[in-house]
């Protein structure tokens, strides 16, 4: 029976994916692994994620996790959750770290500094909450969620993709930012599905069954 790999990279709250993933799809075999070979073999690869940019680089090196992951989100069906969108990118200003560099641009840390959103209160770092998503294009994992659908996000950086066409989808804190992106099998959402209700296990259950 062919798998689906949640990496594991020492931080995360990976039995939640797990468990969201088990959910919509019991006929599959989810399976948590820091191995090379398990993520290299599997059907589809989820790359999950909390904790900081710097300490998130380390232990991909030290579990010599980093060819697995290049050559997963190139090859195989690749979904990235919060770290797992901004790792994708080359830079990040979260301890001045290099990422993966699979997607050319930068994770740029909020600047909300005396600024107040629509009711009057003010901004704080981190982003967290529950937030309308905007998407940008269509997509297979938008399939069934009408536009402007919430997902809880909590994150104190987000993603600036140097070419525009990436995107998939934007929100706002309190500016427009890019919370979503896709490319040929790859595809890396900002907030967390699997913290986000019905509507996020419409988007996981969109990727198990989505066919790049």
């Amino acid at each position: 029976m062919s798998h689906i790999a949640v990496v594991d990279y020492g931080m995360g709250n990976l039995r939640s994916v797990q468990k969201a993933l088990e959910h919509v799809a019991p006929d599959r075999e989810v399976l948590v692994s820091s191995d090379p070979a398990v993520v290299l073999a599997a059907e589809r690869v989820v790359f999950p994620g909390q904790g900081a940019m710097r300490d998130c680089m380390r232990e991909i090196e030290a579990r010599h996790l980093r060819p697995a992951l290049q050559q997963a989100a190139r090859s195989q069906p690749f979904l990235g959750i919060c770290i797992g969108l901004q790792l994708l990118f080359d830079h990040s200003e979260e301890g001045d770290t290099a990422g993966l560099g699979i997607l050319p641009g930068r994770v740029r840390r909020f600047d909300v500094a005396q600024r107040r959103d629509a009711a009057g209160q003010r901004l704080k770092v981190p982003h967290m909450g529950w937030s309308q998503v905007a998407p940008t294009r269509s997509h297979p994992l938008w399939a069934g969620l009408a536009r402007d659908t919430r997902f809880y996000f909590v994150h104190s950086y987000y993603v600036e993709p140097a070419n525009d066409a990436v995107s998939a989808a934007t929100t706002t804190y309190p500016d427009r930012f890019c919370c979503a992106v896709a490319q040929e099998n790859l595809f890396a959402v900002q907030f967390h599905p699997e913290k986000s209700d019905r509507a996020g296990l419409t988007l996981l259950s969109n990727f198990v069954h989505w066919n790049p």
